[in-house]
């Protein structure tokens, strides 16, 4: 096999993270911040709101596969809420949805690291593959997130789900990636922790498959099963040498 390319899942993949959205302490915050910009709700109403409106984003998508816009949410939000008459600083408010979008993440997370070997891998990788990522989740969270843990100038282009209003494993986020590296489904790996976003949603498209059994993500699926399997990230090295044989 020719691989001129390699596509990666993100979270669960190369970044091990850990949130809990239900955590009472990101709408009490959030709730308690809000009263800053003339907006009295409680913790409960916060939390009702939000999931609210995440639904009516993911029925209102028409997607098979929906996706909700986080930014976008917390603008609706706001909009819903504000009194204009109650807000002092009102040329703040254009940044304030990614604020809250950060807010709500950043309490809610737990743990933030990559996985072990993950950037001595990527290293000896750039040189010779065109890297790229497809991922769900939010830009909004997944750029800083990256960033932070100093890999996000390992990859181009960064698709994520948030930005389409669809998620894996729709076949249009890795066409996506494919177009941004200029490669053939045939010519690239995708790599990736969960059996039907990542290896369904990636063959389907006609790309070779590596699972990384991780800590994260849906190990089985019926009628699907990876070209090969890692169970350190380190173990990349034998998957592509393995692939390079073929």
């Amino acid at each position: 096999m020719n691989i001129k390319g390699i596509l990666f899942d993100i979270n669960g993949t190369l970044i091990d993270i850990h949130t809990d959205e239900g955590m009472d302490e990101i709408y009490r915050a959030i709730s308690h911040f809000l009263t800053y910009q003339g907006i009295d709700l409680h913790r409960g109403e916060v939390r009702d709101q939000y999931y609210r409106m995440m639904e009516e984003q993911v029925k209102g998508s028409g997607e098979e596969h929906p996706e909700f816009d986080t930014v976008a949410l917390w603008r609706e939000f706001l909009t819903r809420n504000l009194n204009p008459a109650r807000t002092q600083h009102p040329e703040s408010l254009q940044a304030l949805p990614r604020f809250l979008a950060h807010m709500y993440r950043g309490i809610s997370r737990h743990r933030l690291e990559l996985y072990p070997d993950v950037k001595s891998v990527l290293d000896e990788l750039k040189p010779h593959f065109s890297l790229a990522v497809v991922s769900d989740g939010q830009s909004a969270w997944a750029m800083p997130e990256m960033r932070a843990t100093g890999i996000d100038s390992y990859f181009a282009p960064i698709v994520i789900s948030g930005d389409h209003g669809f998620r894996k494993p729709d076949p249009r986020l890795f066409q996506a990636a494919l177009d941004g590296i200029g490669a053939e489904p045939e010519e690239v790996l995708f790599v990736g922790n969960d059996m039907y976003r990542d290896v369904f949603g990636a063959r389907q498209i006609g790309m070779k498959t590596v699972f990384f059994a991780s800590n994260q993500g849906r190990r089985q699926m019926e009628g699907v099963d990876p070209d090969y399997i890692i169970y350190r990230f380190s173990e990349l090295r034998q998957a592509i040498e393995f692939f390079k044989r073929r």
